[in-house]
């Protein structure tokens, strides 16, 4: 089957939504994603719906899928139950993408290392200098960060200089936390915690009232009290921050690493049956995987 370039970004737009939001998608959506004319993308849909490429689906929540056909006539038959694989552009993840392929075209070379990066969805949402990140990759946790150089809009692929491959930690964060848990009391001073931070070498610490946890509590935060007038006898409670960020101890360290640069954290406490078991910092994630 001859399908036109415009024809091709619609039917792979349509696909890569679909994918994302499992429900018909408006030709309006495909038509902003692909900077084009509303009436040219319904125009387009016609004549794929006359091939057999995508089905209309009628109502206020209608709109366009994709039929079978269309995954063979773009060689993706099993993109359906294809794992997302994302793509960042600077910190931000391109909605609608998904990386299917990477081809290394200069691996062995002593200077440079570059690669094609096939995608399901447009590569006009890409610009040449964007500096991107694909992954991690589902079986082997892959990250791959480079810059565009090219694009081939035939092909719906990227053309990229690699500048650094990571292959991110497999272990569960029960395996990277620091054990037992030190404490502090509700009830302790700037001057108690500051003894508790110096016998137990550590900077931070969960404040606990009982058996709950209250708040976190950081060296810095009591250094900045003490910059604001507060004496060493003020309570911990005054300068600890409420909203502790927890995790379980049975996921993997990859999935929680983007939370320390997101929630602008520097440590994350680890929970089983309500109770903290372990700390993970930025310096235990450092000492495991420098590159991060």
């Amino acid at each position: 089957m001859d399908l036109s370039p415009i024809q091709k970004d619609i039917l792979i737009t349509l696909i890569a939504l679909y994918h994302q939001h499992s429900s018909p998608i408006k030709g309006e959506g495909i038509a902003d994603m692909l900077k084009r004319n509303p009436g040219t993308v319904r125009n387009q849909m016609q004549a794929l719906k006359a091939l057999g490429l995508v089905d209309g689906v009628p109502g206020p929540k209608g709109g366009y899928t994709p039929t079978s056909l269309a995954y063979k006539e773009l060689n993706i038959a099993d993109y359906a139950t294809d794992a997302r694989v994302p793509i960042r552009r600077g910190d931000d993840i391109v909605p609608s993408v998904n990386v299917t392929e990477i081809d290394f075209t200069t691996l062995c070379h002593p200077d440079i290392c570059q690669a094609v990066v096939k995608l399901i969805g447009s590569v006009k949402m890409f610009q040449i200098g964007d500096r991107i990140t694909i992954g991690p990759s589902p079986v082997n946790k892959l990250l791959v960060r480079g810059e565009i150089y090219g694009k081939d809009e035939v092909s719906q692929s990227l053309l990229i200089t690699i500048t650094e491959m990571i292959s991110l930690p497999k272990k569960k964060i029960k395996h990277y936390m620091s054990t037992p848990v030190k404490s502090i009391p509700s009830t302790a001073t700037f001057r108690e915690a500051f003894g508790i931070f110096t016998k137990n070498r550590i900077h931070g610490a969960p404040v606990m009232d009982g058996e709950k946890v209250v708040g976190i509590v950081t060296l810095s935060d009591i250094s900045r009290g003490i910059e604001n007038g507060m004496d060493l006898a003020t309570p911990v409670t005054r300068v600890m921050t409420v909203k502790v960020v927890t995790a379980p101890p049975d996921i993997n360290l990859y999935e929680v690493i983007g939370r320390f640069k997101e929630q602008s954290i520097g440590r994350l406490l680890i929970m089983k049956d309500d109770k903290p078991i372990g700390i993970l910092t930025q310096s235990d994630i450092i000492r495991v995987f420098p590159a991060l």
